[in-house]
């Protein structure tokens, strides 16, 4: 085909979920489709660890088309929002947020006895 040949050098994926390789000749070509699941009810779907979700009765069957047959866009190099559980990392600042201030009273603790003790020498 005129090209030489060449190796996969990176992967992008564009807003209808198209997922690209460049190769080392210069060459891009289309890889894969990122495919959309949608339910009738998404707070139906049952949790099962992690940010990982099962269908359920209640949550119905998964509707998969690509993003674009769905009206939906993808935003490439983005972190989603839901993939963070805040009820952790509320948990996790609260645990550090105490951690810290056990510290910190316990330098003032350290300070007022070495300044006890300077008072007693004198």
């Amino acid at each position: 085909d005129g090209y030489a040949a060449g190796t996969l050098a990176s992967v992008s994926v564009d807003t209808s979920g198209v997922i690209s390789g460049t190769y080392t000749n210069g060459e891009i070509r289309s890889l894969a489709q990122v495919a959309v699941a949608q339910f009738n009810n998404a707070a139906g779907l049952t949790r099962t660890g992690g940010n990982f979700f099962q269908t359920s009765n209640n949550s119905g069957s998964a509707n998969i088309k690509t993003a674009s047959d769905l009206g939906c866009t993808i935003t490439p190099s983005a972190l989603e929002m839901s993939n963070v559980d805040l009820a952790n990392e509320f948990s996790s600042m609260i645990i550090t947020q105490r951690g810290y201030q056990a510290n910190s009273k316990m330098i003032t603790v350290s300070d007022e006895m070495l300044e006890t003790l300077i008072n007693t020498k004198r």
